[in-house]
């Protein structure tokens, strides 16, 4: 069998100074652990690699707990595979937000959320901002960028469910990486 390629998102790493992790510490713990292809993305913790076996969320069980071993503190790792990233892009309903990355933002989410779950957190949608669910994949639109966005900040707690952020050029720049890594 041959090797898939998969991305890892990394929740709550590197941000205020706390919980640092350098990429290049990151990728050694990658290739540690036999992945192949090992690429990270900006400082928010992203990783592009190629897994022999496994399957998404079995991968992320197991980077998880050996990166709680390793580093000592819980980070909620996703895991998606290189398909899983080009229907998130494919299925963009904000295609005209993509172009300014700042405004449009896509949440991996831990599972799908329930029709209750999307409705409470429509109830909280007052503001300029947009939100579509396809799936295990929140889309966001924030006209005013994503710093100013009241809404965001209600996401996780309203929606009750994990999830990572990330905004469009980062998306877009994973597809990339792990375009190019599934061609290897």
């Amino acid at each position: 069998m041959s090797a898939k390629t998969f991305v890892a998102l990394f929740s709550g790493i590197n941000v205020g100074g706390n919980r640092i992790v350098k990429m290049t510490e990151l990728r050694t713990f990658f290739e540690d652990l036999g992945f192949c292809d090992v690429a990270t993305y900006v400082q928010s913790g992203n990783a592009v690699f190629r897994a022999g076996k496994g399957d998404a969320a079995t991968l992320a069980r197991q980077i998880g707990a050996a990166f709680e071993k390793k580093w000592g503190f819980h980070s909620r790792i996703m895991v998606r595979d290189l398909s899983w990233f080009e229907r998130l892009v494919n299925e963009n309903p904000y295609p005209e937000a993509a172009a300014d990355h700042t405004k449009l933002h896509a949440y991996a989410l831990e599972r799908e959320p329930t029709a209750e779950e999307v409705a409470r957190l429509t109830e909280k949608c007052t503001g300029p901002e947009r939100f579509e669910v396809k799936g295990d994949v929140l889309y966001l639109s924030a006209p005013d960028g994503l710093g100013k966005s009241v809404f965001a900040n209600l996401i996780p707690r309203v929606l009750k469910v994990p999830c990572t952020a990330r905004n469009w050029r980062s998306v877009l720049a994973l597809l990339e990486m792990a375009g190019k890594a599934g061609k290897n």
